[in-house]
């Protein structure tokens, strides 16, 4: 039976649409989607029953979203990479008019060069997990900065700026750094592999995050009712964990 089921999956990743998007990448991605907008539809209905729960479960699906697109566009660029050198082995087996053993060896090789890459589930599986487990906290943040900086009528500005210092300065940092650790020790990585990833990534994303966050939060903090608030930022936050998962892939290979 798992040798069927992964047969099956193997079958799905090596298919793609017009030649380029990943058949299976593209699936799962709009299971997803579906499951989201199921939670969208019913949001107001579920927060009131089960407010954390229901924002747990909400930054779960998500997370498997924003990874799922960040997977597709991985195997997007490889994808094309592989046409693309591809199309050069064929130039050049023209070119050096090889003989016909030569020819199938970079044949064999290059058909082992096309290897799709496959759809990580555990990796999905991860950032599922992570917004599942740091939603309680953002709720609670949030509920903290709600009552310590409330907005009124006369002045609802002042208020938000302030969340959003609170929330940039202190948060932020203090997110990123529980991204990276469970993330290198949910991949297996150890505390040399850690020290690395602080070394090398940290520092860049915590600066991109200044870069994209403020004025999101600006508009969060000022707009946004505060049973919405979070799901606002993971819905902006699917391109931002997107960008986290193409950093933390990256720096793992």
């Amino acid at each position: 039976m798992i040798a069927l089921k992964r047969k099956f999956l193997d079958g799905l990743n090596r298919r793609y649409i017009y030649g380029r998007v990943p058949l299976l990448h593209t699936i799962i991605f709009l299971i997803e989607m579906a499951v989201a907008a199921r939670i969208a539809a019913k949001f107001n209905s579920y927060y009131a029953e089960r407010p954390i729960l229901t924002t747990m479960v909400t930054n779960a699906v998500l997370g498997g979203v924003a990874d799922t697109v960040a997977q597709l566009i991985t195997a997007f660029q490889s994808r094309s990479q592989q046409r693309a050198e591809s199309d050069d082995n064929l130039v050049s087996i023209e070119i050096q008019n090889l003989n016909k053993q030569q020819s199938q060896a970079l044949v064999e090789l290059d058909s082992s060069k096309k290897s799709p890459s496959p759809f990580d589930f555990e990796r999905v599986t991860r950032f599922m997990a992570y917004g599942f487990f740091m939603a309680p906290v953002q709720f609670q943040w949030y509920g903290f900065l709600s009552r310590a900086f409330p907005l009124t009528k006369m002045n609802p500005t002042g208020p938000a700026v302030k969340r959003v210092v609170f929330d940039q300065l202190i948060f932020a940092p203090f997110g990123l750094v529980c991204f990276f650790t469970y993330m290198t020790i949910a991949e297996g990585g150890g505390k040399r592999a850690l020290t690395q990833k602080f070394r090398d990534v940290y520092l860049p994303t915590l600066k991109a995050n200044f870069v994209l966050w403020p004025a999101v939060q600006i508009i969060n903090f000022r707009v946004i009712p505060i049973q919405f608030q979070i799901p606002f930022v993971s819905c902006i936050g699917i391109a931002w964990t997107a960008y986290l998962s193409l950093t933390n892939s990256s720096e793992e290979s």
